[in-house]
């Protein structure tokens, strides 16, 4: 049957599987820079409509900000899993 396991088993391929997820978990930092700058764009784009051009060009640098600060938390998090996945 497609979609389950057990085809996937029979053509030799892993099912793939998340790991579980603690109840208490945090969300990790990536995920607000991303909530951050799909803000800050859109409501840099919706100044820009309006024709506040001043108001726009400072929400689009600082959209260039959230997106160094969700890198930032990409390569932070890639780090952290490294290193544990090492103990």
């Amino acid at each position: 049957r497609a979609g389950t396991g057990e085809a996937a088993g029979a053509a030799g391929l892993h099912p793939v599987q998340s790991p579980p997820v603690p109840a208490d978990s945090v969300p990790p930092p990536s995920s607000a820079g991303c909530l951050c700058t799909v803000g800050v764009l859109t409501y840099g784009l919706i100044s820009f409509k309006r024709g506040h051009t001043r108001r726009s060009q400072l929400l689009m640098r600082a959209r260039i900000l959230a997106q160094g600060f969700t890198f930032a938390a990409l390569l932070g998090g890639m780090g952290v899993t490294a290193m544990k996945a090492r103990k």
